[in-house]
């Protein structure tokens, strides 16, 4: 099925001061839209056209980079707008998902510390994980459009650590970019949605 460019589920001014408006145009309306383009014509191209977009990241992955740089990316981004809202973030999680981090992760404190040291120290652009694997949650990071479903993962949480996601905010304090996706954005009740379908 073809790749389709998602409405942004909030307007542009909506993530402020964490996420600008500038920021969104650029990100959405140029980044994410060259990807749904040249993912649909890759996609053709391999004979692809007509399969899901977790199908074709799956299927792409170590056999058309072309393609699975587009396709991952586009499926990166599809749940990357529905990660944050306006008045996210912050310590009041779901109570299963809180459960889940204290006996997987060692509580909030430690995820928020690890989930931004993956951010960080991912060298270059790539994206920081929450996922589950093998029934637990995992943290993880990965370079350029890589993401868990091609490691035996179900990813319920990533932030984009490309410098277009936070540049024109942030500059190079790609860290302070972190806490505030973390402290201010995330939209926890999609990742309690995600978290239900990845533990049924």
């Amino acid at each position: 099925m073809a790749f389709e460019l998602p409405e942004l589920p909030y307007d542009y001014e909506a993530l402020s001061p964490f996420m600008s408006k500038e920021t969104l145009e650029f990100h959405h309306d140029k980044h994410h839209k060259a990807y749904v383009d040249n993912g649909n014509k890759l996609a053709a191209e391999a004979g692809m056209a007509d399969l899901s977009v977790e199908e074709v990241v799956k299927k792409s992955f170590g056999t058309n980079q072309g393609l699975f740089n587009n396709a991952a990316q586009h499926y990166n981004h599809i749940h990357f707008w529905k990660w944050m809202k306006k008045s996210g973030g912050g310590t009041k999680l779901p109570g299963k998902l809180e459960s889940a981090i204290a006996s997987d992760l060692g509580g909030y404190d430690k995820f928020k510390a690890d989930f931004v040291a993956a951010g960080t120290t991912q060298f270059g652009s790539g994206w920081a994980w929450l996922s589950v694997k093998d029934g637990k949650l995992a943290i993880s990071k990965t370079p350029n459009g890589e993401n868990p479903l091609v490691h035996g993962a179900s990813p319920i949480l990533g932030v984009d650590v490309w410098e277009h996601s936070y540049y024109i905010d942030y500059r190079n304090a790609r860290p302070k970019y972190l806490e505030a996706f973390v402290d201010s954005l995330i939209n926890w009740d999609y990742v309690l949605e995600m978290y239900e379908a990845a533990t049924k």
